[in-house]
């Protein structure tokens, strides 16, 4: 397997279904990277590789960082 395919794997993209903007496009391409990256996170916490806290952490700082994108990219209607 080669290293193109195992990010493919780990990091999967979906296509945009939804009203084509482009920033609606880049909020999607964010957002599915915070899934991405809230997912493995998860995972080394529950196998024991990162503690409860610093788990925490990474995500709220994960979770600040998109709402900035979303703030940026989208409006409030």
């Amino acid at each position: 397997m080669s290293d193109t395919d195992k990010d493919r794997f780990l990091n999967p993209i979906f296509g945009y279904r939804g009203e084509f903007t482009p920033e609606n496009l880049a909020f999607n391409a964010n957002l599915q990277e915070f899934a991405n990256r809230i997912s493995l996170i998860c995972a080394l916490e529950t196998g024991g590789k990162i503690p409860p806290m610093e788990a925490y952490k990474q995500i709220k700082d994960l979770w600040a960082e998109l709402d900035r994108s979303r703030k940026n990219l989208l409006s409030e209607d």
